[in-house]
């Protein structure tokens, strides 16, 4: 068998054939200490929450599966093992294993899944998006990264959920064995999502009431790949900067970037390249400046924050090129040739497009905006992620068969993409702009993405939600299950000139469970953000934006109103 032939994905089952996930035998009862009992045993209603948790491996019935349990006491530790703020409820804990076995590199590997669940169950379940190259498990006392807004979902009384996507480690050498790729695709999160269900209906003797997914990057991506393989798992989805195509557009754009920022590099004494040194941070700022002033004032006030994202389309960075040597205050030619590549995507030899290019925003001069493009290594040896994370996921996974001696400088835009289409067709999820069987199950889909990710493009979010709406009737018929929200000034994910913190996941709550669909969500920024301290904002539901009404403190989101061009 081929390669790639083993990485063919199954077809997955149409909704109403699919296995359900909680077997009968599974969902009596855990007797509890205020259940009662009703049949007289005076033992049988005295068990404690830690004596359940305790008893839930043996109870469990999951085949091929090993569990381990651990009770943390109410009010013995906060979300994250924070020194300060509200302490967590009592809650079990458990550790899973899902199906270990030794694959074809002979490395052990299993689907790995934390699963926490309160003493006090609100009904609610959450299973938290992972990203990167996986690898770890995300600690289930927090929330979605891409919802820092959020108080802990555990602490409000959610079951929580993360899995490693079935391999230890946050490198990319899983992918020398295919199954490990089919797991890191889609397997692990199916087997994790049936695991906690059956859990959860153990431990509580019956079905979440509403099943919720959030993340964001590769978090994002595997919120995608449940609305299309498995549209009936959640009744409600945040896909943040969603990474529907890292591994055939993205990852693209990530070489093509690299390779024209490297190339105007200055050199050390061996004439080797500084990548980081390709643009001072005096440069970005200088280009963030420029940027601001074609658009900032199109959304009625100038503040730092471009909300009229379609404004800041007609920017261009000759408008800062030197008239002879380079200063401070003007880039050099070829500086601004770069980036005019770089923002518009890249292309192979015949011109066409293999990426959507990068919005223009102020938030490329933002830290988390270097660290992706250019790092800040002061040698030849970049640290920049799309060297550390984006090549090794590359050469490790994307690649079909896996390339370890590819050298990123040398990726060739005419025949390396097809290299990775084979992986694509199982790992992206971009291609699927109908939804059908998510949208006639009743579930609801929120994307959010900031405008200055450096990975995953904003465009290549809003092209995919234009699709979907065309699909659906147009954007006001699609809003009544799918909406995207645009955060001006964000990185990826989070950080930058931004109101970046913002609770999601109660907004999606509100949707599912109220039926108030979010035509805005506030956001801020935090007292530590450099830019704008406990500055908030709306965000909101695309294509409208956030405009200034005239009066009011520009500091202070109740002076905005979400509006259209």
């Amino acid at each position: 068998m081929s390669f790639l032939h083993a990485l063919q994905p199954a077809s997955p089952p149409a909704a109403g054939l699919r296995r359900k996930l909680v077997p009968a035998a599974l969902t009596m009862p855990l007797l509890m200490a205020a259940c009662g009992g009703g049949n007289g045993d005076a033992s049988a209603q005295q068990v404690t929450p830690a004596a359940a948790c305790a008893e839930l491996s043996a109870k469990a019935g999951l085949a091929a599966t090993t569990l381990t349990t651990s009770y943390v006491a109410a009010d013995t530790k906060r979300p994250g093992g924070a020194a300060t703020g509200a302490f967590l409820p009592g809650h079990c804990v458990v550790t899973g294993a899902i199906n270990p076995r030794v694959g074809v590199d002979g490395k052990n590997y299993a689907i790995g899944f934390q699963l926490s669940l309160p003493d006090n169950w609100n009904g609610r379940f959450l299973f938290i998006g992972g990203g990167g190259n996986d690898g770890i498990l995300r600690d289930t006392s927090l929330s979605s990264s891409i919802s820092g807004g959020t108080p802990s979902p555990l602490g409000q009384g959610f079951a929580v959920v993360s899995t490693d996507a079935g391999h230890t480690g946050t490198t990319a050498s899983f992918g020398a064995d295919p199954q490990a790729r089919i797991d890191h695709a889609y397997n692990s999160y199916d087997k994790t999502a049936v695991a906690a269900k059956s859990l959860i209906a153990t431990r509580y003797g019956r079905k979440p009431d509403h099943s919720y997914f959030s993340g964001c990057s590769g978090g994002g991506r595997q919120g995608m790949m449940f609305s299309q393989r498995f549209p009936d798992y959640f009744d409600g989805i945040t896909a943040g900067a969603p990474a529907m195509r890292v591994s055939s557009g993205a990852t693209v754009a990530a070489m093509w970037n690299t390779i024209q920022f490297n190339a105007i590099a200055p050199q050390d004494a061996s004439g080797n390249r500084i990548l980081s040194k390709a643009f001072s941070n005096s440069d970005l700022k200088l280009v963030a400046t420029a940027v601001n002033a074609t658009c900032d004032a199109a959304d009625g006030v100038v503040d730092g924050l471009a909300q009229n994202i379609n404004a800041c389309k007609a920017f261009d960075p000759a408008v800062l090129q030197c008239n002879g040597s380079k200063t401070d205050s003007c880039l050099s030619s070829a500086q601004v040739e770069a980036l005019k590549r770089v923002f518009a995507g890249p292309r192979n030899s015949a011109g066409t497009t293999l990426y959507t290019g990068q919005p223009w925003d102020a938030g490329l001069a933002a830290p988390g905006w270097r660290s992706w493009t250019l790092g800040n290594s002061t040698t030849a040896t970049p640290d920049a992620r799309y060297i550390t994370l984006m090549v090794d996921a590359l050469v490790n996974e994307f690649f079909t068969p896996p390339d370890l001696s590819f050298n990123p400088l040398t990726f060739n835009f005419d025949t390396d993409p097809s290299r990775m289409a084979g992986y694509s067709a199982i790992y992206d999820t971009y291609a699927d702009d109908k939804l059908t069987a998510y949208q006639q199950r009743g579930g609801k889909l929120l994307f959010i993405h900031g405008m200055s990710d450096p990975i995953f493009s904003a465009f290549d979010t809003i092209d995919y939600y234009e699709r979907l709406a065309a699909n659906h009737g147009g954007v006001a018929a699609a809003q009544g299950f799918a909406r995207a929200f645009m955060v001006p000034g964000m990185n990826h994910c989070s950080g930058g000139p931004a109101t970046d913190n913002f609770d999601s996941v109660q907004a999606m709550v509100d949707w599912v469970e109220k039926g108030i669909a979010p035509n805005s969500i506030i956001a801020k920024a935090l007292p530590t953000n450099a830019d704008f301290p406990n500055r908030t904002r709306p965000l909101c539901a695309y294509p409208k934006f956030a405009r200034y009404k005239g009066s009011g403190s520009v500091e202070d989101a109740s002076s905005f109103v979400c509006a259209a061009e």
